[in-house]
């Protein structure tokens, strides 16, 4: 059934979506981020260009074509996996964690499809140290979703029952 909240998780993950959409059309479009190669915008932060062809940190890179429809393949069947937890989710939290997670999910299955790879463009960096590879707004957004499902998951631990049973405070 379709509540409130969980049509508030699918519109974030359309939001999601769209958005990683806008800014990557901008990178390749009116930045010419593909051509220019780096624009130095702060001194710890660039916008670098570069063609994700496998998942986070270039593993299990994509080198044939059926290694690419695999990865999208996986990649599809875990955004499913998202969007059927998301529709069983009561929880709000939970349900707009699992949104981001989708909706960055969905930015990155469109590049693949559309371009073989992931338009990246993020470029964290400490001098020649980066912290992380390069990223877009689809990962920023799966990242902070999986750290919301995370948190919550471990705030909503079940604290143990008080039973009025005190004999261990008894014999102590």
């Amino acid at each position: 059934m379709l509540t409130r909240v969980r049509i508030e998780g699918l519109g974030l993950a359309l939001l999601v979506a769209v958005l990683d959409r806008v800014v990557k059309a901008i990178m390749v479009g009116p930045l010419a981020l593909r051509e220019r190669g780096l624009i130095e915008l702060l001194p710890l932060f660039d916008l670098r260009y570069a063609e994700n062809y496998g998942v986070s940190f270039g593993m299990f890179t994509a080198d044939t074509l059926e290694m690419r429809w695999g990865l999208i393949g996986m990649t599809a069947l875990i955004a499913t996996g998202v969007l059927v937890w998301m529709l069983r989710e009561t929880v709000r939290g939970d349900i707009l964690g699992l949104g981001m997670v989708l909706g960055g999910a969905v930015g990155n299955i469109y590049d693949r499809l559309t371009f073989g790879y992931v338009i990246d463009y993020a470029d964290l960096n400490i001098g020649e140290w980066r912290p992380f590879q390069i990223f877009n707004l689809a990962d920023v957004a799966i990242t902070f979703g999986v750290l919301i499902l995370l948190a919550r998951s471990f705030k909503s631990r079940e604290k143990p029952e008080d039973n009025g049973d005190n004999t261990a405070t008894e014999n102590a």
